[in-house]
C-alpha cells in the first residue's frame, strides 16, 4: 500500500474541509466613528460577539473604529453602495438621504433619556419614516445611544450672546444649523474626524455633541468649555446595507436584529450611567463646566419650528412634535 499517497489523499481532505469552514464564514465590515475607548466600540464589541453566536459562527463582524473606513457620511454612502455593511451614526447624519429625518434634530423635543427611548422605539411618526430607508438602501436595525448634545468651545458659553462671537462646527444636517444661526453662531460645516484640529488651529470656536462623543474624542482639551444645554436628544440608529441584509437568510436576519437590540439596550445602559463620571473625568483634566440659564436658548431656537414647517410641511413637524409632546406628558423628566 502507498503510505505516501493516504497521507497526501489524507491532508487534501482535511483541506478542503477547513476551506469550506473558512468559506462558510463570511465577514461583515462596520464603520464607525467613535474612538476605541467609547461606548460606540464597546456596543459594536457587543454586536459582533452576538451576531457570531447568534448566527452560530457563519457571520464575523469586523469593527473598524474612528473613521478608519470613512467619516459618517462617506460610512452611509458605502452602505448604499455595499462597501460597507454596518454604520452607526447620528440620525441627522442619515438625513442627506431622506430629508424628513433631519426633523429629529429638532431642539428640545425630550427631556430625558426614557422620553427619548420611547419616542425612537413607538412614534408612528418616526417609525414610518425609517419604514422608507430600505428603498434608499439601507434599514435600521435598533437605535444606540449617545445622549444630549451640548457645546465645547474654546470660549465661555453662558447665554446666546456669547455665540454671536464664535464659529460653530456642524456636520450637514438642516435643522442643527439652522437652530446653531437662531442662538447666533456663524456655522461651519465639517466632517467630526477634522474637528479636534480644526478649534486647535482656530478655524472654528467649537463644537456641540452628547457627552459621550466629546469625552470619547477629546474635544474638551481644546475647547475646555462645557455647556450643557441638552438642546438636542441625538441617538444612534444602527443601520444594515439593504445589500447585506438581502444576502441573510431569514434565520440570519432574526439573529443579526437581535443582537443588535441586545447591544442597543447595552448602549443605552452604558451612556446614561457614564456621563455624571464623564463629566468628572472631564473637570479633573481641567475642563470647566457649567449649565446655563436655558430659557434664553429656547427662545432663540423657537423660530426653527416654523422654519422647518416651511421646508418640511407642518403635517410632518406637527406630527413629530405631537408625539415627542405626548411622551413628555405621559413621562414626566424627573
Amino acid at each position: 500500500m502507498n503510505f505516501t499517497f493516504l497521507k497526501v489523499a489524507a491532508a487534501a481532505g482535511l483541506m478542503a474541509v477547513l476551506g469550506t469552514s473558512a468559506a462558510a464564514q463570511q465577514v461583515l465590515r462596520f464603520s464607525h466613528t467613535d474612538n476605541p475607548g467609547g461606548s460606540r466600540q464597546a456596543a459594536a464589541e457587543v454586536f459582533a460577539e452576538k451576531v457570531g453566536e447568534y448566527t452560530e459562527g457563519r457571520y464575523e463582524v469586523r469593527i473598524f473604529p474612528a473613521g478608519q473606513l470613512a467619516n459618517d457620511p462617506k460610512a452611509i454612502e458605502q452602505l448604499i453602495l455595499g462597501g460597507v455593511d454596518f454604520t452607526v451614526s447620528a440620525t441627522g447624519s442619515y438625513a442627506t438621504h431622506l430629508a424628513s429625518l433631519n426633523l429629529t434634530a429638532m431642539p428640545f423635543l425630550v427631556d430625558s433619556y426614557e422620553q427619548g427611548w420611547e419616542l425612537y422605539d413607538n412614534s408612528d411618526w418616526l417609525q414610518g419614516e425609517f419604514d422608507k430607508l430600505p428603498d434608499v438602501g439601507f434599514r435600521v436595525l435598533a437605535t444606540w445611544e449617545a445622549g444630549f448634545r451640548s457645546f465645547t468651545t474654546n470660549k465661555p458659553l453662558n447665554s446666546p450672546t456669547d455665540a454671536q462671537s464664535m464659529k460653530m462646527r456642524v456636520y450637514p444636517n438642516d435643522m442643527i444649523r439652522w437652530s446653531m444661526e437662531a442662538i447666533g453662531f456663524q456655522t461651519v460645516v465639517m466632517p467630526i474626524t477634522d474637528v479636534y484640529l480644526a478649534i486647535q488651529q482656530g478655524t472654528v470656536n467649537g463644537q456641540e455633541n452628547p457627552i459621550d462623543t466629546i469625552k470619547s474624542l477629546r474635544f474638551y482639551e481644546v475647547a475646555p468649555n462645557i455647556t450643557l444645554t441638552r438642546h438636542v436628544y441625538s441617538p444612534l440608529p444602527l443601520t444594515v446595507s439593504e445589500a447585506t441584509w438581502k444576502k441573510f437568510s431569514p434565520e440570519d436576519q432574526a439573529a443579526v436584529t437581535r443582537a443588535a437590540n441586545e447591544a442597543a439596550a447595552f448602549s443605552r445602559d452604558l451612556v446614561k450611567n457614564s456621563v455624571d463620571s464623564q463629566i468628572s473625568e472631564m473637570k479633573a483634566a481641567g475642563a470647566k463646566v457649567t449649565v446655563p440659564e436655558i430659557g434664553p436658548f429656547r427662545e432663540a431656537v423657537a423660530a426653527v419650528y416654523d422654519e422647518a414647517r416651511a421646508v418640511y410641511g407642518a403635517e410632518a413637524v406637527d406630527g413629530l412634535l405631537a408625539d415627542a409632546d405626548a411622551i413628555r406628558k405621559a413621562m414626566p423628566s424627573n
